[in-house]
């Protein structure tokens, strides 16, 4: 229940209180008080009805779920552990790179023991082995009285948690939400899913994404209720989440033994499927449909005839062509034509492969009367990402640029076939008034301008919840005089050396400089200083004076130099900090905190985001979420420089759908409902009664259908 209570707190930003919970009159006023001005010293205020209820509580009722609260903001701002530094005073007395290095390795000299060590070592000498070197050399209590107290200003983040109802129908609101979304989850969310499904007694009537399909059936099944499919991947699906493994297949699973209920259950379900036409899905995942074969003994079932035959296309002795398999030889053969009579079937298929058919040679107005044709039978998620997709044809990009659902990202040539603005303009308006046609009426529309450059959420999967985080291709403010990103992390089993590190390049992405281990500050900027291990947590940090940067070009990385992955770790998170040059405070301030997410990528480098200033001087954060590959180990921002250079100039120069489309769109549209609608980066406290609010945790309802 604490769990799912803390669910609902960092993900809506509401404190869920029971209607009929105990009103007996005592100190729960001054237990309220004491818990707001708690809340403000990590960037967080009760909102006036919040307060109000919590003062109709007992005193110890407010108190035992104030340290629920508590716990939940301070573990979503990172303030859950102690953020120490390796120079004690940083920002301040950071030394000089060689001088820091000149200076440990005369401590080695004067020390015998060091000495002779050292000595083993010539003629490669290890200046990371230096005594002293990657390990505190102080405690967080020395580092406290190296520190005045923040001095609070009006431009710290105070996030407001709002009230809300019972448990159960906050739950219910957040687990309908994420289910119902039209848009692959990350996986955070399938792990909230599942604890969600298990809670609430109602179910969903509509769930669109594959993966949530699958971990809301493992909890069906556990019910004894029938599963929801209607592919034979959908079983195979569901039996990888009941076995622990990756209900997103892209990891292979070990299938455990299932009991002779569950069997029964996935044979008839895949029997109830597995039409001849849905048969060419089964070669796709063969090496997985026959393990899992295995372990349901479909010979016991002889009367399910049609899913004995999932299992003898995965062995190879019966045929089943995909559909993807027959475009794929139709065009192959130069016969579009058939190509495209084929995607007929699969609307979204066809909209998917439309820049290549328009490629092909063939009339671009018989494949755009087939794309208009295919419009009304696609999701809506389709045609925003195909919109995304045509509206940067028109402008030559740096590169292609890809991301697989782990935010792993590369870059190839864009060696494709320029097409003609007229097609171009034929096909964005054909989607165009398809979008506009399924978008709800929201009523009154008020509309915060600081959310009109918010990418669409078009996937979650290569974003972490957090604090304030939005979809790759969103832009957002930064404001302060001030810029310090940091990352924390804390070992698992092996010493693990995690480097935060910084690229800055001129307006061309060249004239490259950079701040880290190897580069401790130039003019404005300084590191705290490098760790290599992390078996207690640790964190370093990167300060950036934004007015005197000669750079108008900032990339935070983060290099993992040795050690366990980011999603190995026992913790890993990035964030960064705003504030005014006259605040001093802790190196790690909760309150001036505006973004901090857990790093869980597969690569071996980590860019969340990229630091941009415009012609008018002021300073924008635009989302990257992207992992590189990078080296096993010893990766470092020189290594890397090339390709993060152009990984990001080709997001920051791609035209991202934004929240500012829908917007045009929706008023562009004739109203006839009584109600207000809010769209904006927060909840606003003078709506009027019964609103809707949108803020970039739930912008993913507005993607339609």
């Amino acid at each position: 229940m604490d769990n799912l209570e803390s669910l609902v707190i960092t993900r809506r930003l509401r404190v869920p209180i029971d209607a009929a919970a105990d009103s007996t009159p005592g100190w729960g006023e001054t237990a309220a008080r004491q818990l707001d001005a708690a809340l403000l010293s990590v960037g967080f205020t009760c909102s006036p009805a919040l307060l109000e209820r919590l003062a109709t509580l007992p005193g110890e009722t407010v108190v035992d779920l104030g340290v629920r609260i508590l716990a939940a903001v301070r573990g979503l701002v990172g303030d859950h552990v102690q953020h120490n530094a390796y120079f004690v005073d940083f920002p301040k007395n950071v030394p000089d790179t060689l001088d820091f290095w000149a200076g440990l390795l005369r401590e080695a000299m004067l020390d015998p023991v060091a000495a002779a060590h050292l000595q083993l070592q010539s003629p490669m000498l290890n200046l990371l082995a230096l005594p002293g070197y990657g390990r505190y050399q102080h405690t967080y209590a020395d580092l406290l009285a190296a520190h005045t107290e923040l001095i609070p200003l009006a431009g710290d983040r105070v996030t407001v948690l709002e009230l809300g109802g019972d448990l159960e129908a906050e739950a219910r609101e957040l687990y309908f939400s994420l289910a119902g979304s039209e848009v692959p989850p990350a996986a955070e969310d399938l792990v909230a899913l599942r604890a969600l499904a298990s809670f609430c007694t109602d179910q969903p009537e509509r769930v669109p994404m594959r993966e949530t399909r699958a971990v809301i059936n493992e909890v069906r099944l556990a019910a004894g209720e029938p599963p929801l499919v209607d592919t034979v991947t959908d079983v195979l699906r569901l039996a990888c989440g009941l076995s622990g493994g990756d209900v997103t297949l892209a990891e292979r699973t070990r299938f455990r033994s299932f009991r002779r209920a569950e069997r029964r259950a996935l044979m008839q379900a895949l029997d109830t499927v597995a039409s001849p036409a849905k048969l060419g899905d089964v070669p796709r995942h063969r090496e997985q449909w026959k393990r899992l074969g295995e372990r349901l003994h479909p010979h016991e079932y002889p009367h399910l005839s049609r899913a004995a035959s999932v299992f003898e296309v995965a062995r190879g002795t019966r045929k089943a062509t995909s559909l993807d398999g027959r475009v794929e030889a139709a065009l192959s053969a130069s016969r579009t034509g058939d190509a495209v009579k084929l995607l007929e079937n699969a609307p979204g298929a066809l909209l998917r492969r439309l820049d290549h058919l328009l490629r092909t040679g063939t009339a671009p107005s018989a494949v755009l009367d087939a794309a208009e044709n295919a419009a009304a039978g696609a999701s809506g998620r389709v045609l925003l990402s195909l919109r995304e997709h045509l509206q940067n044809r028109l402008s030559p990009a740096a590169g292609r640029i890809f991301a697989n659902r782990h935010g792993r990202a590369w870059m190839r040539p864009d060696t494709r076939t320029p097409l003609e603005e007229n097609v171009l303009s034929r096909a964005t308006a054909i989607l165009d008034e398809e979008i506009a046609r399924r978008l709800p009426d929201l009523g009154k529309l008020i509309v915060d301008p600081g959310v009109l450059d918010v990418a669409l959420p078009l996937s979650g999967k290569a974003v972490a919840p957090g604090l304030g985080m939005l979809p790759r291709g969103s832009l957002s403010a930064v404001d302060g005089e001030l810029l310090r990103f940091f990352v924390h992390w804390r070992q698992a089993t092996q010493r693990t050396d995690y480097d935060l590190s910084a690229l800055m390049l001129d307006a061309s992405y060249g004239d490259a400089e950079h701040i880290s281990w190897t580069s401790h500050g130039n003019g404005f900027a300084e590191y705290s200083g490098d760790l290599t291990e992390a078996a207690d947590g640790a964190t370093e940090f990167i300060n950036i004076r934004l007015a005197q940067a000669t750079r108008p070009i900032i990339i935070p990385q983060v290099n993992i130099y040795s050690g366990e992955a980011f999603d190995e770790a026992a913790e890993a998170f990035f964030g960064y900090m705003t504030r005014d040059a006259a605040q001093e405070g802790m190196p790690f301030e909760p309150r001036t905190v505006r973004m901090k997410s857990d790093l869980r990528g597969s690569g071996r480098v980590a860019l969340p985001l990229v630091f941009l200033r415009g012609d008018d001087g002021g300073w924008r954060a635009k989302w990257l979420h992207l992992y590189l590959k990078g080296r096993p180990g010893f990766n470092q921002v020189e290594g890397n420089r090339v390709t993060t250079s152009l990984l990001v100039r080709s997001i920051v120069e791609r035209d991202h759908l934004r929240v500012r489309y829908l917007v045009d769109l929706l008023r562009g549209k004739d109203s006839s409902v009584d109600r207000t609608t809010y769209i904006g980066l927060e909840t606003p406290t003078d709506l009027p009664p019964e609103s809707r609010v949108y803020t970039p945790g739930t912008l993913h309802e507005l993607i339609p259908a």
